[in-house]
């Protein structure tokens, strides 16, 4: 099955490679010229001069990109996808996007024949690395059946989850889970510290307890009480996620705000922080504001 991998970022780099090694014929493309070098040293694939180039013969064309306005971007002109895709191939775009402009890209793409996945992942960079990523679709379930042989080579967990849009709304409504978890951990454990609770002690209990989450079992005894914050995942990427998740839910009538909140958080995180914060970092200005570290 003829592939085409666009976007190789940190994880867009190594699912690309994991499509590579499976041994299907694969055209890549990248904004940046450094990365799109440095895979093609890494890997056999063929190197395509623009997103039209790309999906051009492709069966598969895949887009990881930082969010749906970038995808839409790289669509229309005589280099655009829409210029190069073939009837009967399908775009699988496993950016983490908004469902309303995935649903609309659905039927741009109708039009001319091409079928349309929303499939965005979860596992992180290690997981894209060793190809056991959670994948969350939305589309039909007979699309997801025929490019399913593709999603295979970087995901271990395939889920159809509805009609287009409901993958990049599962997506967005998991990473808002996960900051809300960052930030509430983040403010109990600084409390914590503030009454002499020693943050390890304190997580050994809740780790045993109710309050767990993979935020206090893994992202904090791993980064923040290590102080070693590695830079995994882009705080400005969780911003971005859970500012989409909070949209839906207003855009559907649903009183959430516990998403408006953390949202409004992660915002003034992001720019406290900038734009190379991890999204565990999060918890500097949660330490900040309160004059006490968790250590």
């Amino acid at each position: 099955m003829k592939t085409a991998f666009l976007g190789l970022g940190a994880i867009g780099a190594r699912m690309a490679a994991r499509v590579a090694a499976a041994g299907l014929p694969l055209a890549v493309w990248n904004r940046g010229d450094t990365r799109a070098d440095e895979f093609m040293r890494a890997n056999k694939a063929r190197r395509a001069t623009s997103p039209a180039d790309a999906a051009r013969g492709a069966d598969v064309v895949i887009t990881c990109l930082s969010n749906s306005p970038d995808v839409v971007s790289i669509l229309d002109g005589p280099d655009g996808l829409l210029a190069g895709l073939d009837k009967g191939s399908t775009l699988v775009d496993c950016t983490s996007g908004e469902p309303a402009t995935s649903r609309t890209i659905a039927a741009r793409l109708a039009e001319r024949g091409v079928k349309f996945l929303d499939a965005p992942v979860s596992g992180g960079v290690a997981g894209a690395e060793k190809g056991t990523l959670t994948i969350m679709v939305g589309g039909e379930a007979a699309v997801l059946d025929r490019v399913r042989p593709v999603l295979e080579t970087f995901g271990q967990k395939i889920v159809h989850c509805g009609d287009v849009g409901a993958g990049h709304t599962v997506k967005a409504m998991n990473q808002a889970l996960l900051a809300i978890h960052i930030w509430t951990a983040g403010e109990a454990l600084v409390t914590l510290v503030k009454e002499g609770v020693a943050p390890a002690v304190a997580l050994d209990v809740i780790n045993a307890s109710s309050g767990r989450s993979n935020s206090s079992m893994n992202l904090f005894p791993e980064r923040v009480l290590t102080r070693a914050f590695p830079r995994t995942f882009r705080l400005a990427l969780i911003d971005k996620d859970i500012g989409i998740a909070a949209a839906v839910a207003r855009q559907n009538g649903v009183p959430a705000p516990m998403l408006q909140l953390g949202a409004d958080l992660f915002k003034i995180a992001h720019g406290e922080l900038g734009e190379l914060a991890d999204h565990v970092e999060a918890v500097k200005l949660i330490e900040k504001w309160a004059g006490t570290e968790i250590a």
